[in-house]
């Protein structure tokens, strides 16, 4: 990483011609409440059902906490409540799934029909997760709440991402961790370029085409190729008072699971 590239401030998402942070957000929030009739539909269509498996292995990731008795965890941007299930369903075979007592596992989204449906999903499953409305900018949690939060494609559309990190930072105990799971640009090489053919110029026709929002699956990709790079977003995690920062890629390179840990 150059000097220069660790000077270039890096600010939220930027949808093509919203100007600030205020407009992005509820650009953000817009979308998301358009597409989430067909939202489950198109994650596991367009990931070829890889989703599940990049959730189960970012649960598996955090097993040491999901095991502790009475550990505190925070799914944040949980759409539909995909890896908070996960980490669920991770937390009960770890515990044995008669017993009570165990992590508690809340998830926190500012899209209500994107709430609507994980809590209808999660009394379908019996999944004992609670769902709240929360802004990931602004958590309406005191400080050093939770012992893990989490995001699964979800930090890439925060409107600010440092503040995103110190907020986080802020509700988690000390020597707690923090797990993001995100799209990033696929690193070089033959199966990768086919993977950025597809990612690039199939994948926003077929999520239009079934979602009915041309918008928001050109977003995708944009918001991907503006999102910053593993190494990029190590260094602002350690920027906003968290060590022990790692990543590891799967899918090409195309998705990456951060984790650190609290200061």
């Amino acid at each position: 990483m150059t000097a220069k590239e660790k000077q270039t401030p890096l600010p939220g998402t930027r949808p093509q011609g919203v100007p600030d942070e205020s407009e992005a957000a509820a650009w953000v929030r817009d979308m998301f409440t358009r597409i989430a009739p067909r939202y489950d539909l198109l994650n596991h269509l367009l990931s070829f059902s890889l989703d599940h498996v990049w959730r189960r292995r970012t649960a598996g990731a955090f097993l040491h906490i999901l095991r502790r008795p009475q550990a505190r965890i925070l799914d944040l941007c949980c759409g539909t409540g995909d890896l908070a299930f996960a980490l669920d369903r991770r937390r009960a075979s770890a515990k044995g799934e008669g017993q009570a007592a165990g992590a508690q596992i809340f998830g926190t989204d500012f899209v209500e029909p994107m709430l609507i449906r994980a809590r209808r999903k999660a009394h379908r499953g019996h999944r004992a997760v609670v769902f709240a409305a929360a802004d990931a900018l602004h958590l309406p949690f005191t400080d050093a709440t939770f012992d893990l939060v989490t995001a699964a494609f979800g930090f890439r559309n925060l409107a600010n991402y440092q503040g995103g990190l110190r907020e986080f930072a802020r509700v988690l105990k000390q020597g707690g961790e923090v797990g993001i799971l995100e799209f990033a640009e696929p690193s070089a090489g033959f199966l990768s370029g086919l993977f950025r053919f597809y990612f690039r110029n199939l994948l926003p026709r077929i999520g239009a085409a079934i979602s009915g929002s041309g918008k928001a699956y050109a977003y995708l990709p944009e918001s991907v190729s503006k999102f910053p790079s593993p190494p990029n977003l190590s260094a602002l995690l350690e920027g906003t008072g968290f060590c022990n920062v790692r990543f590891t890629s799967w899918n090409f390179g195309s998705v990456v699971l951060h984790s650190a840990k609290r200061v």
